[in-house]
């Protein structure tokens, strides 16, 4: 750590020993993770400009959304930097499902989507899910199905099933974003679930829902009356 930025720089590993870490602003907090700035400004100074950087709005949703080139093209960001930024991100998604995942029985849409929300509503690509529960709707297994365009997922049913049926899956929920942060379901995603559903009765495996993340916002087929 340079010397000019040691009496600002390690200000926030002070006033978290001494407060705790939920003392530390956003901007304290990921100068703790990328450690040092550079000549011309101390790593405060730096995680500010990198919260800043894309959606002034998002403030730390950036770490989130930004990309590790996109990162790389902030001054005094490196790879290794940007590195650490991305996996503190990955990291919180991942504690955040965690969390939710302890109650491990969703009997509502709303648990299914809080379990989602944090890890696939920032992403760029669609991502379609399949939830595996139990008779009692108990977490089982989640699967990725596919990755695809920016607005479009392809699913293929028989990988769908051969999974539900290797685990001893009894119900299914899909679970996909939009990029756009619109929920709103497509042509192609009412298509995609009828077709789904109808192999499933053949297999005897419910489809009970089809969730769709968007923005901090989701839609359930089941509430809204688009299946039974």
């Amino acid at each position: 750590m340079k010397m000019k930025e040691t009496s600002t720089a390690l200000r926030p590993y002070e006033k978290c020993l001494k407060n705790g870490p939920e003392s530390l602003s956003d901007e304290e907090l990921l100068a703790v993770i990328i450690r040092c700035g550079t000549k011309e400004e101390d790593s405060v100074s730096l995680s500010r400009r990198i919260l800043s950087t894309g959606n002034p709005e998002n403030g730390i949703l950036n770490i989130m959304e930004l990309s590790v080139e996109e990162l790389v093209q902030i001054k005094g960001i490196g790879k290794v930097k940007a590195i650490q930024v991305k996996c503190i991100g990955e990291l919180s998604r991942r504690i955040a499902k965690t969390q939710r995942a302890i109650r491990n029985t969703f009997q509502t849409a709303k648990d299914v989507a809080d379990y989602y929300m944090e890890s696939m509503r920032h992403l760029k690509r669609e991502k379609l899910m399949a939830l595996m529960l139990d008779s009692a709707c108990n977490y089982v297994k989640d699967f990725e199905i596919s990755v695809g365009t920016v607005n479009t997922s392809i699913a293929s049913p028989r990988e769908i099933f051969i999974e539900a049926l290797r685990v001893g899956a009894v119900h299914i929920i899909l679970v996909h974003n939009h990029p756009s942060g619109n929920p709103m379901p497509s042509r192609e995603d009412l298509a995609m679930t009828s077709t789904i559903c109808k192999a499933g009765e053949i297999i005897g495996i419910s489809i009970i829902d089809h969730i769709i993340i968007g923005d901090n916002t989701f839609i359930s087929f089941r509430e809204r009356g688009i299946m039974n």
